[in-house]
């Protein structure tokens, strides 16, 4: 393939874009998979049960099949990047009484407020409280948006001393 960049060539950014769009893809479908292949084979050849790629997957001449379990199968949690505040039952910081949350629950430690998620919701928060569980059951004003989320704390100077940090939850199933 000839490709000819001139200076006065109207659509030299076009050109460019697609060369090197093209060298990306040869090099990872074409060289990167078929060196992966190969050396994955040999492994396989050698002693297939003990291979760490035989337990993930089966490999047919140059193909990848994935052993899946439809009866008992393994879903990742859905991770989402947010915002994380905390807020208390003052009545400067809620709407109504100040006890009860949206979805008319009584408020109480594990209750989280998102505009995103439903209520009922469970949810980690892994970097700042591990395997503990929050459940969605409060709103936020909508200005906050959807990737904000607000821990209720039982006292103001809880909340306030919290502050604001940015992290990854995980939205549990069920």
């Amino acid at each position: 393939m000839l490709i000819i960049l001139e200076k006065d060539d109207p659509l030299l950014w076009v050109k460019k874009i697609c060369a090197i769009s093209m060298l990306a893809g040869l090099i990872t479908t074409g060289f990167l998979g078929f060196g992966v292949m190969k050396i994955i084979q040999a492994k396989n050849q050698i002693n297939p049960e003990s291979s760490p790629a035989f337990e993930l997957s089966l490999i047919q001449e140059n193909s990848f099949l994935a052993i899946s379990n439809p009866e008992d199968p393994i879903k990742p949690p859905k991770t989402l990047k947010m915002i994380v505040t905390a807020y208390s039952s003052t009545p400067w910081e809620t709407d109504g009484d100040p006890f009860i949350t949206a979805s008319g629950k009584r408020v109480e430690q594990g209750i989280v407020a998102n505009n995103l998620l439903p209520f009922g919701t469970q949810i980690r928060i892994p970097e700042l409280y591990g395997d503990e569980i929050f459940v969605v059951q409060d709103r936020m004003h909508w200005r906050k948006g959807y990737y904000h989320l607000d821990i209720w704390f039982s006292e103001h100077s809880e909340a306030k001393k919290f502050g604001a940090k940015t992290t990854y939850i995980e939205v549990l199933d069920g």
